[in-house]
């Protein structure tokens, strides 16, 4: 099934969920588990009628889903397939029965208190270092390169964050070569950003904002405040 772009996201209008990283993802507040767990039951009970499930975390008082499809078609310019992790219509689909699982049951979401991390390095050099991470970070050689063209680690079960690589001249260390990736709701990076800076954080780079905002702690250390600005529906 072919990815969908940000765009055709947006078009989706899934008021309930936000577009971080490679996945859709919302939050819906309970009131204790055992109605949460009752809320996941009926929804497994729709993707069991489907063939496709949401990744579930469930914690007092919320229960958040992730939808991402592991067999998604993109296609370079010149036809060159890949298949990697990314949304497809049966996760916008998905996502639309879920919402009304959620009313069925009295639930309101929360979507604008989700965020998901990702790590970035900085490196000449992907190809040779990304089986090293591969197997300090899972443990297994698989991840590399998993659901993506290029020589990322991503966790087949999501519980490690996934590991890019940002293409860079060969330099000296100690320039930091790691940083944080935030992926937050647009309605709530501005403030993110702001409580950084409050808290004595600076801007570094805005040239992207506000798809992405680079922040540096007193000590120099950057981090990225990251929204899929065109994912999100425009009012």
């Amino acid at each position: 099934m072919d990815m969908l772009r940000s765009q055709q996201i947006a078009e989706a209008g899934l008021t309930d969920w936000r577009k971080l990283a490679q996945g859709l993802h919302t939050r819906y507040l309970v009131e204790d588990f055992g109605s949460g767990a009752r809320f996941v039951v009926a929804v497994g009970e729709a993707g069991d009628a489907v063939g496709h499930h949401p990744r579930v975390s469930m914690g007092k008082g919320y229960v958040d889903f992730e939808l991402v499809s592991d067999d998604a078609i993109y296609r370079e310019d010149d036809g060159t397939e890949h298949v990697v992790e990314w949304v497809t219509q049966q996760d916008v689909d998905l996502a639309r029965r879920i919402t009304e699982i959620a009313a069925d049951h009295g639930l309101d979401a929360d979507p604008a208190s989700v965020s998901e991390l990702e790590l970035g390095l900085d490196t000449a050099r992907s190809a040779a270092i990304a089986p090293v991470w591969a197997a300090l970070l899972t443990g297994s050689a698989a991840s590399q390169g998993r659901g993506t063209p290029s020589d990322e680690i991503r966790e087949a079960t999501g519980r490690v964050p996934n590991l890019w690589f940002s293409d860079a001249e060969e330099h000296e260390t100690p320039r930091q070569r790691f940083h944080l990736e935030v992926y937050v709701a647009p309605e709530v990076a501005g403030q993110r950003i702001a409580d950084a800076l409050a808290a004595g954080g600076t801007v570094v780079d805005d040239s992207n904002a506000p798809s992405q905002t680079v922040i540096a702690d007193q000590d120099g250390n950057k981090g990225m405040v990251c929204v899929d600005v065109a994912a999100a529906k425009q009012d």
